[in-house]
Formats: C-alpha cells, sequence, structure tokens
C-alpha cells in the first residue's frame, strides 16, 4: 500500500474500530473538564490506567479546579500523590495550577504555546490538552501512537528512538482534516497500540488494520534498527530508595528524623544519595527543627 493510500485508509479503519471498541474512560466522557484531562495527562506518564483512575476520581473530588489546588500546599499534592511514582508530578502540577490560576484566570488555556509554559508540561501533554479537551486538530504522539506508525506505514517491527520533528510529522501526515475525527484518531491509535499492537506480543490476528499494515506484508521482520536506552529495573534503584524516603515524608505530619530514614534502607551511601536528590529536586526540605518533611510552599 502506497503511503498516500495509507493516510487515507488507516486512519478510517482506527477511528471506526475505536468507536466500536474504545474503552470506557473517564477523561472520555462527555463534560469531563479541560483541568480533569490535565490531571490525568500528568497522571498516566509511565503509569498504567487500571493504577491511574482512583488517584484521578480521588484527586478531581479534592481539588475539582486549578484555583483549588493552587491554594492548598504543595505538602499536600504529594501525600494526594501517594504511590503513583515519579512525585515531581505532582509538584510540577501543583506549580501548574498556581499559573493556570494566577495567569489565566484559573482556566486550563488551549493554545498549545501557553500550555507549554506551564510547569511540568511537554510538547505531548500540551498536545493532548489541546486536542482531547478541546477538540483542537494536532498531532499527538505517544509510545503506543509511535509503534503503531512504525509497523503499519514504515513496516518496522520497533519505531526507531523518539524524535520530536520525524513523529510530528508522520502523524501529521495520517491526521484526518476533521475535527471530530483527528480527535478519535488519536485517541484510536493510542487504542490500538495499547490493546493490540503491543510491544512484546501483537495481536495481528485481531487487528482492525492488518490489512492495510506494511509490517506484516513484508513478513513481519525483526526490529534490526538503533533502539532507545533502557530504563534500569527498579529493585534496588536509586528511585527505589527514594521512593521508600517519600513514603516515609507523606505518612508523618512532623520531620522524620534522620535515625528514622536509617532504617528504610540498609546501603547508606545509596540512601544519603537517594535522600540529597530529593531535596534537590524539591521534595524534601530539611526542617528547622531537625530532619526532614515535605515542602510546604
Amino acid at each position: 500500500m502506497s503511503t498516500t493510500a495509507a493516510a487515507t485508509a488507516i486512519p478510517e479503519t482506527i477511528v471506526a474500530w475505536f468507536h466500536e471498541n474504545g474503552r470506557i474512560l473517564p477523561w472520555r466522557e462527555s463534560g469531563f473538564s479541560a483541568w480533569g484531562t490535565l490531571v490525568s495527562e500528568f497522571m498516566l506518564q509511565q503509569t498504567p490506567v487500571n493504577r491511574v483512575i482512583p488517584h484521578l476520581n480521588a484527586w478531581l473530588e479534592r481539588w475539582p479546579t486549578p484555583a483549588d489546588l493552587a491554594a492548598a500546599p504543595p505538602a499536600e499534592a504529594l501525600r494526594a500523590w501517594s504511590s503513583l511514582g515519579y512525585p515531581r508530578r505532582a509538584l510540577w502540577l501543583h506549580a501548574a495550577a498556581v499559573e493556570i490560576t494566577e495567569r489565566h484566570g484559573g482556566v486550563v488555556p488551549s493554545d498549545v504555546d501557553q500550555l507549554l509554559a506551564l510547569s511540568g508540561v511537554g510538547d505531548y501533554t500540551a498536545r493532548a490538552v489541546a486536542a482531547f479537551a478541546y477538540g483542537m486538530r494536532h498531532p499527538v504522539v505517544d509510545t503506543n501512537t509511535r509503534r503503531v506508525i512504525a509497523r503499519a506505514v514504515q513496516g518496522q517491527a520497533e519505531p526507531a528512538p523518539p524524535s520530536r520533528t520525524r513523529d510530528l510529522a508522520a502523524m501529521e501526515e495520517l491526521l484526518p482534516e476533521s475535527l471530530q475525527d483527528a480527535r478519535d484518531f488519536n485517541a484510536g491509535i493510542m487504542e490500538l497500540g495499547a490493546l493490540v499492537c503491543v510491544a512484546r506480543t501483537p495481536r495481528c490476528g485481531d487487528c482492525p488494520i492488518r490489512d492495510q499494515c506494511a509490517w506484516i506484508a513484508a513478513g513481519s521482520p525483526a526490529y534490526l534498527g538503533p533502539r532507545k536506552s533502557v530504563q534500569k529495573k527498579f529493585e534496588g534503584s536509586d528511585r527505589q530508595v527514594r521512593g521508600l524516603i517519600m513514603k516515609e515524608l507523606r505518612a508523618a505530619h512532623k520531620p522524620v528524623t534522620a535515625t528514622e530514614i536509617d532504617t528504610v534502607w540498609p546501603d547508606a551511601a545509596q540512601r544519603e544519595r537517594a535522600l540529597r536528590g530529593l531535596i534537590a529536586d524539591g521534595l524534601a526540605v530539611a526542617s528547622a527543627e531537625g530532619g526532614y518533611t515535605l515542602p510546604h510552599g
């Protein structure tokens, strides 16, 4: 199939499939707020959907608007973040809420450049909010999107390492002109990559675009191209130690002593390195009373 034909046939097929098979998720419900969309995108970074939903619901019940979160101390955002991981996201989200309240009258902006100016908002999140919350026509590219395009259009088993310019151009070429179809295609291609065109064991027999897929047509060859670096395993890593220290800080409403922190991990050098990293990232602060606490504002 030519690239031009693929640019027409693949989006049409995926949109139709998505209408029939898309999961019912909070951020896809009619009337879901732009603030809710922004919060969900922060939470979904490197975190599975099933873990995010209960945290998202609780967060939006407690802080239904940016102004509500902005009025709370950063420590409360970190506590509410709980076990989602990568807690800097909570601090960035709190900072973004303050910025939205102060700069935009408490309304999440729809303009990509204004969204990018918010703390913690990168290119994917800005485009996702503009496309999914406001229905604007922007290519939205995540890991799942890249994998589907690599296989279906480029005939490769895996995508090459991320390239903003190349990835957005590849998605733009497929993106329908209709605002509604563009929104549904952005969501649908992600859904296809998450549920069917998965990384290790793709369910090609269930794929709606299997007859249009360049990778299948080529005989499903193994990927021999460059790969992005693989993240080190969590067990025994500094990330795990940071998480254990953060758990202590979230549970306490008074300073956690150095002696208490010493109990969370046996390796003193790694423990100290993790604690220094948390302080440098603004996730922990030394208390004037001695010990360490979450940031208070």
